[in-house]
């Protein structure tokens, strides 16, 4: 892909929820565009549609209305299983609660989404050693979660996430559980991924964290308030 590849389009993106009789709009028209190698953070107040909108990025829900373009493909509207394969093939997730399985070691919780390819057991376990040793777990790939260190799990997640070699990473509120020399750790990660050219969205409510972004997006009431690069 050239620099200027888009990676994600949004156009007109709405999404409503019914509560009992009353719907409500999370998100109300989002037109919105990401290119290949950009670093964004996405901020605004609780109930703005930040989580909405983090939710259909990763395919993990689909919208009301609008499409949703993501490396040229149109996955508005596919069914339940073909989200499925999106999501394992070309979307990195880091989640505030990393999210990882307590009986498996650092290496085969990285591994884990290589399970639904067609790689043998001997790649997949090369691979996932490769990016043990690229988030700083070199020496830590047979220790299980409970062994590990907030920011070290982290780390597991931020690796697990690049092993399919996505076409995006979105992280929600990466930092939310770690104190601040840990959060410092994680976040050198992601400025170091995106030296690589990596595409980074992260939702965040920390001015600070914004602050590392090369674009930040605002929401409030479901709509694009601001678009600022810094």
């Amino acid at each position: 892909m050239s620099a200027e590849q888009l990676i994600v389009d949004l156009k007109d993106l709405r999404k409503t929820y019914a509560m009992g009789s009353v719907l409500v709009e999370a998100l109300r028209g989002l037109t919105l565009s990401f290119h290949e190698g950009e670093y964004v953070s996405i901020m605004g107040p609780s109930g703005c549609g930040k989580s909405t909108l983090l939710n259909l990025l990763g395919c993990l829900d689909r919208p009301t209305s609008g499409k949703y373009l993501l490396g040229g493909e149109d996955v508005s509207t596919l069914d339940d299983d073909a989200l499925s394969e999106i999501r394992g093939a070309r979307i990195g997730f880091v989640f505030q609660s990393y999210n990882l399985i307590a009986q498996l070691s650092v290496v085969e919780n990285i591994m884990v989404p290589l399970y639904y390819q067609s790689k043998s057991d001997q790649e997949s376990f090369a691979i996932a050693t490769e990016l043990a040793a690229r988030v700083g777990l070199a020496e830590r790939v047979n220790h299980r979660p409970n062994e590990l260190s907030g920011g070290q799990q982290q780390r597991v997640a931020i690796a697990r996430a690049l092993v399919n070699d996505p076409l995006v990473i979105l992280a929600d509120e990466p930092t939310g559980n770690l104190d601040s020399t840990s959060g410092k750790e994680i976040l050198e990660v992601f400025d170091q991924l995106h030296r690589q050219g990596k595409t980074l969205i992260m939702v965040t409510h920390d001015n600070s964290i914004s602050q590392r972004t090369h674009r930040v997006i605002q929401l409030r009431d479901g709509q694009l308030v601001d678009d600022a690069r810094n």
